[in-house]
């Protein structure tokens, strides 16, 4: 079965409820661009101060603390700990499939490493995948598990995890490929939600992080 083959749809039954998305605060790996898969790189000071700006954000308007919503976490400390951070610490339970992907022999490296590694200029990971770590299908598959518990629970649902994860959710969401989420940039200790329009599955906020700005 080829990589393309096995994204197969994933519920469309629209509902009222939102999922709502935060990918967790800095890392010294993150701000240097290194790829950040399972291993497990603790938050900055200045990733802190991200989370605590994102929970004073979910407890206001709109958001009003999310009282009713179903909270997961990557048990991963980064996004745990922003989870914890922003005051959600005590309501989430742990998931194994909001994991970031596992980028085998890429993990740690940059970009520009990978490519030169690779001996390929044009490489790009939403197509070409990586070497010994998670297969491009087993991400997609991992997504659209979140997307389908998502669109099953009575309310809102929010989950804390990571980039390249969050963003194959909301390809996903949408009823895209993996690849889709190329276009999807998503910012550190940022917010976003998905939800609906016109019965459809649609974007209502991508990579807000108003919440920081002027305050870091």
């Amino acid at each position: 079965m080829t990589e393309k083959a096995a994204e197969q749809p994933v519920s469309t039954t629209p509902h009222s409820a939102r999922l709502v998305l935060v990918r967790h605060g800095e890392t010294p790996w993150s701000q240097a661009g290194r790829h950040t898969g399972r291993t497990d790189v603790p938050l900055l000071d200045r990733g802190r101060r991200m989370a605590e700006l994102l929970g004073e954000r979910l407890r206001t308007a709109p958001f009003d603390g999310l009282v009713d919503a179903e909270v997961r976490t990557s048990p991963l400390s980064r996004a745990a700990e922003t989870c914890a951070v922003a005051g959600f610490g005590d309501r989430a339970s742990t998931w194994d499939a909001l994991m970031e992907w596992d980028y085998g022999s890429y993990e740690g490296l940059t970009t520009p490493q990978i490519k030169e590694a690779a001996g390929d200029e044009g490489w790009l990971i939403w197509r070409d995948g990586v070497e010994g770590g998670e297969s491009r299908a087993a991400l997609s598959a991992r997504a659209d598990e979140v997307v389908d518990w998502a669109r099953t629970v009575p309310g809102d649902a929010l989950v804390f995890a990571h980039g390249h994860v969050l963003r194959t959710i909301a390809a996903r969401w949408l009823g895209e490929e993996l690849s889709f989420g190329a276009r999807l940039r998503l910012s550190p200790a940022s917010l976003s939600v998905l939800g609906w329009s016109y019965g459809q599955p649609a974007l209502e906020r991508w990579n807000d992080t108003g919440h920081l700005d002027g305050r870091l």
